[in-house]
């Protein structure tokens, strides 16, 4: 494992672009802090005029964005080692500073939902430039049940970074502290297993090395289930805590609220894929049978079903390989991944301490970036055009949007990323005239189904069993937690899966779930996107247009609306019940491409 700086340069982020250094991060921290205390002013003026008005909601956007930059970058800069002081520092100081802010300035949205709507609308009038804001205004008035009284809105706001920590405490517990154990590998040399090279582990043709890593890295997460689960129940805690305090049903309305989603969407979507679990059923029969065992464990679902393929790429080939994936977006959407690749916005390869998985993030005003922990692997190739995706809408939206309405809600985030990954997938089996390659992209896209819109949803069900048991006044304890994972993998993979007992532990390990209610949405924009990527290809009048006008559109009207531009309506169950379609017939040809090798 290298070290942070052993790491070349052209193979990091340039986060200079954000900010040009660490000592400029300080001077602009020594700004914000002052200019924080602006709030104070302005308390109590939301409601004297129009121009008093506007002038509270410019300053607090401005006090927003230059916060958000300082806070953005210090946790990539810590991201990049988590075991670095300076930049924990950083960002604990970043993190405080966001928190005073938001306390200081807690009394901006009661006042303005006291505002008599007579008057506001009179507000509305005025050429100050206020309407800008309109939209802003809607969506405050919209939560005005859940809005409670200045004092009461300052109180929950102070509470923000004493109740923030579970999520802290459990990124540095897995990223920075946990230690894993040292396997042999395939070739019989000594690895230490990280999340790093855990998937590429599993996925060995050497059932004793993935039979090894399994236990290894569960055995390890096991051994704290009881901390991790004290967690876990601390960040519920909060979800629930902060729903009740502003009057709502669940945590889980609470979560979905915020991005304007019904919660029929959630229902629709459990619903659907529970009718259809036979299809997952069969393909871990499928999968069985094309590894030749008697018996199938949880180890053996990354393995590859198809042998004699090449299956290790560069990371020059995998830009290749992308580019010419989404080749059907068209020659800007190709000139923004050039730009990508050759302005410094990836940070490739895993070093000692880099925070695991992958992600990409970024401020209004500055290029985005992608993390990456490359290794190679297919899966790899595309988590880098998964990524691009959301690099590029983020881009898309910067350019149309102002900074008030350039931030899509989470809703939407896995659209465009998922959309790149149907689209590189359908062009690698078009351009395959080998029926054995053909089977194994067949076997990664069967993956992506499964990893995504099954897994997703599993985990979206044990987040809401989890929340609700915590309503319901219920201790979240480990044993709980792990009989109600162990139970829904059995529902989930049926009779044929030996459910070792180490998957009981898989849900201390993702970080996800210290952002509550926001997996589903990983299954729900997989469902769409495969609904988007089936139009493009097809042709259809609009879709390409259609799309782009989605990814330039920002959080300019609710998400369910936004989607519909793309030709999608995730209202209905339809654009599930679709995608499971496809995931069907994709087992059909696998099936029928397996006779003829």
């Amino acid at each position: 494992m290298r070290k942070r700086n052993e790491i070349p340069a052209a193979d990091t982020w340039r986060l200079e672009d954000m900010v040009e250094s660490d000592e400029k991060w300080e001077e602009l921290f020594s700004q914000a802090k002052e200019e924080v205390a602006g709030y104070r002013k302005r308390k109590g003026q939301a409601g004297v005029s129009a121009d008093a008005l506007y002038d509270c909601l410019v300053f607090d956007e401005e006090i927003s964005r230059k916060i958000e930059l300082l806070y953005v970058y210090a946790r990539m800069r810590s991201d990049q080692d988590t075991g670095n002081q300076k930049y924990q520092e950083m960002f604990g100081r970043a993190e405080s500073l966001s928190c005073e802010a938001a306390r200081e300035g807690s009394f901006l949205v009661p006042e303005i939902l006291e505002i008599p709507a007579k008057k506001l609308a009179e507000y509305m009038k005025a050429e100050n430039g206020i309407g800008h804001y309109k939209r802003v205004l809607e969506q405050l008035l919209a939560k005005k049940p859940h809005t409670l009284s200045a004092s009461e809105e300052e109180l929950l706001a102070g509470a923000a970074e004493a109740t923030q920590g579970a999520s802290r405490i459990f990124n540095l517990f897995n990223n920075a502290d946990i230690q894993f154990p040292s396997i042999r590998d395939g070739e019989g040399d000594t690895v230490t297993i990280t999340h790093g090279n855990f998937i590429a582990l599993m996925e060995s043709r050497d059932r004793r090395v993935r039979e090894n890593a399994f236990r290894g890295l569960y055995s390890v997460y096991r051994q704290y289930r009881n901390t991790v689960a004290a967690i876990y129940s601390a960040q519920v805690k909060q979800a629930v805590f902060y729903a009740r305090a502003r009057n709502y049903a669940s945590s889980r309305a609470h979560s979905l609220a915020e991005n304007e989603v019904p919660e029929s969407v959630y229902d629709n979507l459990v619903e659907t894929v529970r009718s259809r679990l036979p299809l997952l059923h069969r393909y871990v029969e499928l999968r069985k049978k094309a590894l030749g065992l008697s018996e199938i464990h949880m180890y053996d679902l990354y393995a590859p079903m198809v042998e004699g393929v090449h299956c290790s790429y560069s990371f020059e080939e995998a830009k290749e390989m992308v580019k010419e994936g989404l080749a059907p977006l068209g020659e800007e959407y190709r000139d923004l991944l050039e730009e990508g690749f050759a302005n410094r916005w990836i940070d490739v390869y895993e070093n000692e301490g880099k925070r695991s998985g992958a992600y990409s993030w970024g401020v209004y005003g500055t290029h985005p970036y992608v993390l990456l922990n490359f290794n190679g692997t297919l899966d790899h190739v595309f988590t880098l055009a998964h990524e691009m995706g959301h690099a590029i809408h983020s881009s898309c939206s910067d350019r149309g949007q102002s900074y008030t309405y350039a931030g899509y809600k989470i809703f939407v985030a896995e659209v465009a990323s998922t959309c790149n990954e149907a689209l590189l997938i359908r062009h690698l089996m078009e351009k395959s005239k080998d029926p054995q390659e053909k089977r194994y992209l067949i076997n990664h896209f069967l993956e992506s189904f499964r990893a995504t819109l099954f897994r997703q949803t599993m985990f979206a069900e044990f987040e809401a069993m989890a929340h609700r048991k915590a309503e319901a006044g219920e201790t979240l304890t480990a044993m709980g937690l792990c009989q109600m994972y162990h139970q829904l993998n059995a529902d989930y993979f049926g009779p044929a899966m030996e459910v070792d007992e180490e998957i009981d532990y898989e849900w201390e390990r993702i970080p996800h779930f210290y952002t509550p209610f926001y997996v589903y949405q990983y299954a729900t924009g997989f469902s769409a996107a495969v609904a988007i990527a089936d139009r493009i290809l097809k042709g259809e009048p609009g879709a390409l247009e259609g799309y782009r006008r989605f990814l330039g559109s920002g959080c300019t009207m609710p998400p369910i609306e936004l989607l519909k531009l793309a030709g999608v309506d995730m209202a209905s169950p339809e654009p599930v019940k679709a995608a499971l379609a496809v995931f069907e017939n994709l087992l059909d040809e696998f099936e029928r491409l397996s006779e003829t090798v």
